[in-house]
């Protein structure tokens, strides 16, 4: 082989590349200089994440699995070509404009970012594209942490002479002046002459004046319309517009006043200076953070009931679906709604360092106010957005995220926001001593309360027990915390059951299936461990795991980080037993075909069709010789010898400690037998040796050629050689193919399956199997007071105070360093009766039962990338389900709640239920999930 050029791998006195090791030593240090130095403007740039992760294993930097035990091998071939063509939208990867990205990306599983060094290095290496650079931008001067710009804004720029559009790309921190430049300077215009309107959904929102506020805090959306008038044209157009579409037609575009009260709710009005930025009074008014209509928040109404309250819905400001559907669930939370629409203003603390100076609530309260207030008209929750980019910097830009991720955020900010301790006591955390556990967890819950006082505590925060045994001493230690929310697993979906046919590469038995049950998200490493275990494999033997597909070797599972996600259930496996180290032998791998004759037509039987399943075996690499192939065959075949097979073709197998003999074959040069000769001629292939066992012919890997074996050796190309069996009416006789005939697929549906899909996973197993007693892990060591060491603890979970508000969690995504998956399996959750008594530990508050009623639902449909997020919330007052996608509000049926799409559920705690004849509330469809 020879390398055509150089150039580009090293410096210019240099003839050779860089090595594996050479080119991961230098971007580990172009990325630790990178980080060393990062400062505001510098580039990072885009690369696939598995061209990134193939680069990884090339240079040996992807060693160890997700708990860092098991290594890897390396790969021995250079990647190719940079391929970042599936990050960028079809639309654009080939034309002259700017690429835009896909909308869908997550960067860990989609892409990775590099400094713009190391990308410089990796294009010199391995060449391609296409180049996507983004700037890294920082939050604050005094902040350390920086993000990456990477969807800078797409804002559809409107020339109000003559409404052309087109679109312009900026980064949302960049300032309003620098807006204008860009707008200058496509338009051929002086910023003297025009002004800019954030123009939002065609309606003027405000002059952007600012010119030193970022379009971030000047609240400028993904995808929005800006528009651009010369100032002559101002006069005119000042109000004009406004009437267009708007039934606010009458509110002026100058500084505005709320027209609502905090105190007396929507139909009271108090007057309130507008800006959020303004200092909170003695008397504890405040600005509403008010917006107009074009941000789709409408003054309440005056006097009569609206009949559609909360039915409004969310503008998507570029993939916030994961927001909007949060917002909605607690939006329609009972007491939120209550408190929020009541004069919070005395509970606001803006002392707190760890919350946003109650920005954040107020943002979220006026927010509240606006959905209930605007009938069916949908708002755009910018305000909203842009304080809770300042609570969790991580929210902001427009990638798509985990919509519990940001709820637990929100509620997060919000407590802080809202909490009443303005300074909070440091209390030194106590051991039990042997105290009761109603004792110690009372003295834990208001050591909490002493600190953590608010709303979201009031209604949303349960205690569960933990309870930790060392395995050594067996101390135990017993601690109880607070919890916002349950994250239960999902028990029986992350594994399936797979069906392997496993094969002698000996001849020392009949093949046998298999089925083991393995990790969904495993790999063939897993599949082959859980194989080796049932099939009680020796230490002197390993599996080598193939797909057959028409009657032949589709491939060999040599890969063993290889995802089972690969392998479907209509497919079949095999394993073949073969000796340690096989690979450093020739792999001899056995098709068969049916001989029937045909006399008449002897030319058209070159196309018969395969039967059986292939066989493999090795033989040394200098033993190719026709004899040499004819023992290993008859050795793997002799398992399959009939018990009442008799004659002279069964008296030529003779069987020897090396498997049968060929002691009744006569060999000639030319590899024919004295007596008949094997013709391999096309015209005349029914010319069979009386005096050999059977019919071989060297094959390809379809089984489409035939040519004759040669007595000495064999040349072969590769590390498999390719024989084909003929099976005539004397095979069938002497050898029973049905062995190899029915080999079974990975997994067939049938009864069980069918019982597995009507037992599907509920709700009480998933709590069950989060309840349940396990090991902490090998990297969560429990730090032992009787031991004084780290030991690996059993770890056991209660819940000893559950919230009026119970927010449940199903883990459907699981992560490890190599998989990202989702689970879609359906659980069945009930939606009236939920009853916690079983699972709830206090009982010192009542004879009450602990009954639950669903009021909303966030639902997450499609993949990780690509996925979508919507929301089922009740309106308590009608007792009706709505389903809020996004903008769009649609009236559904309860019965449509429960999917395999339910993602975070909500329950609101209730008085009064349903019961049955021994007093415990029951949901009926629920009932099978009760039996223990």
């Amino acid at each position: 082989m020879t390398i055509p050029s150089a150039e580009g791998f090293l410096q210019a006195s240099s003839c050779l590349p860089c090595t594996a090791e050479e080119e991961r030593e230098l971007v580990a240090a172009l990325t630790r200089e990178a980080e060393e130095n990062v400062k505001d403007g510098d580039l990072r740039y885009l690369v696939s994440q598995s061209w990134w992760m193939e680069w990884q294993r090339y240079v040996g930097l992807v060693s160890c699995d997700e708990n860092g035990t098991e290594q890897l091998p390396q790969a021995t071939n250079r990647p190719g070509q940079i391929d970042n063509s599936k990050l960028v939208s079809a639309e654009t990867i080939s034309g002259s404009e700017e690429l835009e990205l896909q909308r869908t990306l997550r960067e860990g599983e989609d892409y990775t970012l590099v400094p713009q060094q190391v990308w410089r290095k990796l294009f010199q290496w391995y060449k391609g594209g296409p180049e996507i650079p983004r700037k890294v931008i920082f939050d604050s001067p005094t902040r350390k942490g920086y993000m990456v710009d990477v969807y800078p804004l797409c804002l559809k720029l409107i020339d109000g002479r003559d409404n052309s559009e087109q679109n312009i790309r900026i980064s949302r921190k960049a300032k309003i002046h620098e807006l204008y430049s860009v707008v200058c300077s496509l338009m051929s215009v002086e910023q003297s002459e025009i002004v800019i309107w954030d123009y939002y959904q065609k309606s003027k929102s405000k002059k952007l004046t600012n010119l030193n506020e970022t379009l971030d805090e000047a609240q400028i959306t993904m995808d929005q319309e800006i528009l651009f008038e010369m100032k002559l044209d101002e006069s005119s157009s000042g109000f004009s517009s406004r009437s267009t579409n708007n039934e606010l037609a009458l509110i002026p575009l100058g500084p505005s006043t709320s027209s609502l009260s905090i105190a007396g709710g929507p139909t009271i009005s108090n007057s309130f200076s507008s800006g959020i930025g303004s200092s909170f009074s003695q008397d504890n008014s405040f600005s509403p953070l008010l917006k107009d209509s074009a941000d789709g928040y409408n003054s309440f109404s005056n006097g009569t009931k609206d009949d559609t309250h909360g039915l409004s819905g969310l503008h998507n400001l570029g993939n916030t679906c994961f927001m909007n559907s949060a917002i909605q669930s607690l939006v329609h939370t009972p007491p939120l709604v209550e408190y929020f629409l009541e004069d919070y203003t005395c509970e606001i603390n803006t002392e707190n360092p760890l919350g946003l100076q109650g920005e954040l609530a107020v943002a979220f309260g006026e927010l509240l106010r606006k959905l209930w207030s605007s009938g069916r008209t949908s708002v755009a929750p910018r305000p909203f957005k842009s304080k809770l980019s300042r609570f969790a910097p991580q929210f902001s830009g427009y990638n798509q995220h985990d919509s519990q991720e940001l709820l637990a955020f929100l509620l997060d900010g919000l407590h802080e926001d809202l909490n009443r301790v303005k300074k909070k006591p440091y209390i030194e955390a106590k051991d039990a001593d042997g105290r009761p556990d109603d004792e110690f967890a009372e003295e834990c819950w208001n050591y909490h309360k002493a600190r953590n006082d608010s709303i979201i505590v009031d209604k949303f925060q349960g205690q569960y027990k933990s309870t930790l045994v060392c395995p050594v001493c067996n101390k135990i230690s017993v601690t109880f915390d607070p919890f916002m929310y349950l994250s239960l697993p999902l028990p029986s979906t992350v594994t399936r059951m797979i069906t392997v046919t496993v094969f002698s590469g000996t001849g020392d038995a009949l093949p046998m299936p298999f089925t083991v049950t393995v990790q969904k998200n495993g790999n063939c490493r897993d599949l082959t461990k859980a194989l080796a275990d049932v099939c009680c494999l020796k230490s002197s033997e390993t599996l080598l795991l193939a797909e057959v597909y028409e009657r032949r070797i589709y491939r060999y599972l040599t890969n063993p980080i290889e995802g089972l996600h690969n392998i479907k259930d209509e497919d079949i496996l095999v394993a073949y037993r073969l000796p340690v180290g096989h690979e450093k032998l020739l792999r001899l791998e056995i098709l068969h075909r049916r001989a029937d004759r045909c006399a008449a037509e002897p030319q058209f039987n070159i196309n018969r069709k395969l039967i059986g399943c292939p066989l493999v075996t090795c033989i040394p690499n200098d033993s190719t010789g026709k004899s040499d192939i004819y023992v290993a065959v008859s050795a793997v075949l002799v398992p399959f010898v009939r018990a009442n097979a008799h004659g002279p073709d069964v008296s030529a197998v003779k069987l020897n400690g090396n498997g049968p003999s060929l002691d009744g074959i006569v060999l000639t040069d030319n590899g024919t037998t004295c007596e008949e000769g094997l013709s391999t001629s096309t015209g005349d292939d029914e010319a069979v040796d009386e005096h050999l066992p059977f019919q071989l012919s060297l094959t390809d890997e379809k089984g489409s050629v035939r040519n004759a074996i040669k007595t000495d050796s064999n040349r072969v190309l590769g590390i498999v050689m390719r024989v084909l069996m003929d099976w005539s009416d004397r095979e069938h006789e002497m050898y029973n193919i049905d062995y190899m005939d029915e080999v079974p697929e990975v997994f067939k549906p049938g009864f069980l399956s069918k019982k597995t899909r009507q037992e599907a996973v509920n709700l009480f197993s998933c709590l069950d199997a989060f309840l349940k007693e396990e090991p902490l892990g090998p990297d969560d060591m429990w730090y032992c007071p009787g031991c004084k060491e780290h030991r690996q603890a059993t770890k056991k979970l209660d819940l000893w105070r559950l919230p009026e508000i119970l927010v449940v969690h199903l883990k459907r995504f699981s992560y490890s360093r190599y998989m990202k998956n989702k689970l879609d399996t359906f659980v069945n959750f009930p939606i009236h009766d939920l009853n916690m008594s079983k699972y709830v530990k206090q009982t010192s508050r009542g004879d009450r039962q602990p009954m639950y009623e669903l009021y909303a639902v966030i639902n997450h449909y499609g993949g990780l990338g690509g996925g979508h997020y919507s929301a089922y919330a009740k309106l308590v007052e009608e007792d009706n389900w709505y389903h809020f996608d996004d903008s769009h509000v649609s009236s559904v049926n309860e019965d449509a709640i429960r999917t395999s799409a339910a993602y975070v559920l909500f329950y609101r705690r209730v008085g009064g239920s349903s019961t049955v004849a021994n007093g415990v509330p029951v949901d009926i469809e629920m009932v099978d999930s009760l039996e223990t």
